[in-house]
């Protein structure tokens, strides 16, 4: 009788310390130790935010659901838009803005749809484990949404990149469904550069707001110097490692959800999780904007802090009334505005006095953190991690004939067009067929695919 009063005496407070540190535990715990970030590499987020927003709205010229401040686009500027309807169920719906104040493409992505039953076709069409690609393992339906769209739309943003010449930045931007998209188009992108005519690494960018987990944590961490993910507060989905088509399938239960994976996770042990190579993450650099306090009620004024983290990468959900809320592109677009103002105010205060960190030793710094970054994946033994990246042959072999060309030397033969083309080519045919008329279709695989 004793036994079974000390088990459960044990046992009851075995659970409640675990209730205790999972109702106490709050998104800002999870960048507590990050430095934060400056204006000048934030300064986009609140720009990009209103260009998704831009993609919800049948007429740019008179819009009918502007953000405060409207969305500060020149309609004459947006280049192609796309619907639903002229997708086709390939993508979800996005645009193409050429703005020549700031001398940047940007090709911006909405999210999900929950009308729509393509959205979910895209989500659903993903296992553990499915797809392999560079070395790791990506959601499979995004994959197929990013492969489509490079190959449609390459030729148009190829066209626009060297009409401005070649001088714009490239910058693929979506939120939630589509942040998936984006990343995953810009990690093609730079396996595939000659796509959009040999346009430079550094010039290429994305932003993933409320970011999807879609690739594993060796390509989260390879490719954080281009990819840069933005997530405000308590933002369900990039915590949760269940995926999308489960939490999707279960969007009218999602608080039972959440509370479940958050039960699951705590007999989960932190390094089962990182030698998983199945497991996705949310991708790249991270951005999270901080606006609420434990036991305090309220917004209190955003900061935003920022690093390339391995381990720790958002993986315990919260349990919390915003959860949800979090997720939506109104409320992210007003938090980030409202911290770049901060931030530009606080910058402001310093005119007199020299800045702390000047801005080429804030770019040396990224630079660091990312080969910091790298050597930590390899160092915990994550699954083909690597602890420098290096370009794809066929991007080095077009940078070194452009190079030569420009001193005017005459280069030597380059590879043929079919050796260059064939990983693409083969991408295409291996996530899709062509139909009669030579129109992409989508393909239904049974069996797990590896695309290198």
């Amino acid at each position: 009788m004793s036994l079974s009063c000390g088990v459960e005496c044990v046992l009851l407070l075995g659970c409640s310390r675990w209730a205790w540190r999972r109702c106490t535990y709050v998104g800002s715990n999870d960048s507590e130790t990050w430095p934060l970030a400056t204006p000048d590499e934030f300064e986009p987020v609140p720009r990009v935010c209103r260009l998704i927003l831009a993609v919800y709205e049948p007429d740019l010229r008179n819009p009918q659901f502007p953000p405060d401040g409207g969305y500060r686009l020149n309609p004459d500027w947006v280049l192609k838009r796309v619907t639903y309807e002229d997708a086709l169920g390939r993508s979800p719906p996005y645009l193409i803005y050429a703005d020549h104040d700031r001398k940047e493409i940007v090709m911006a992505i909405r999210g999900l749809n929950l009308a729509k039953e393509s959205d979910y076709k895209l989500l659903l069409d993903n296992r553990l484990g499915m797809q392999m690609f560079d070395g790791g393992y990506v959601h499979h339906g995004l994959l197929k949404s990013a492969v489509w769209l490079l190959n449609v739309e390459s030729e148009t943003l190829k066209r626009v990149w060297e009409e401005t010449g070649r001088e714009y930045q490239m910058i693929f931007v979506g939120h939630s469904l589509g942040s998936g998209v984006a990343a995953l188009m810009t990690v093609l992108v730079v396996n595939h550069r000659d796509r959009l005519g040999g346009i430079p690494r550094s010039k290429l960018r994305c932003y993933a707001l409320a970011p999807a987990r879609c690739m594993s944590l060796n390509l989260a961490v390879k490719y954080a110097d281009v990819i840069h993910s933005i997530v405000l507060q308590d933002d369900f989905l990039p915590r949760t490692a269940t995926p999308l088509e489960d939490i999707f399938k279960s969007i009218f239960c999602l608080p039972c959800l959440l509370f479940l994976i958050c039960l699951r996770d705590t007999f989960i042990p932190e390094g089962r999780k990182l030698k998983d190579p199945r497991r996705l993450y949310a991708p790249g650099r991270m951005y999270h904007i901080v606006e609420r306090k434990f036991c305090r009620c309220g917004r209190f004024p955003p900061e935003v802090r920022t690093a390339i983290p391995v381990d720790g990468r958002f993986e315990h959900i919260v349990l919390s009334c915003n959860a949800t809320s979090d997720h939506g592109i109104i409320w992210i677009e007003k938090e980030a505005e409202k911290a770049l103002e901060i931030m530009r105010e606080n910058k402001s205060e310093t005119i007199t006095v020299p800045p702390k960190i000047q801005r080429l030793e804030r770019l040396q710094t990224i630079e660091d953190e990312h080969k910091d970054a790298l050597e930590r994946a390899v160092s915990l033994n994550i699954p083909h991690a690597v602890s420098t990246v290096e370009e794809p042959t066929e991007n080095k072999e077009m940078e070194a004939g452009a190079a030569k060309a420009n001193n005017g030397d005459s280069p030597k033969a380059e590879p043929e067009l079919s050796s260059r083309g064939t990983n693409w080519d083969e991408l295409v045919e291996k996530l899709f067929k062509r139909s009669e008329s030579g129109k992409l279709m989508l393909k239904k695989e049974s069996n797990p695919t590896q695309i290198q």
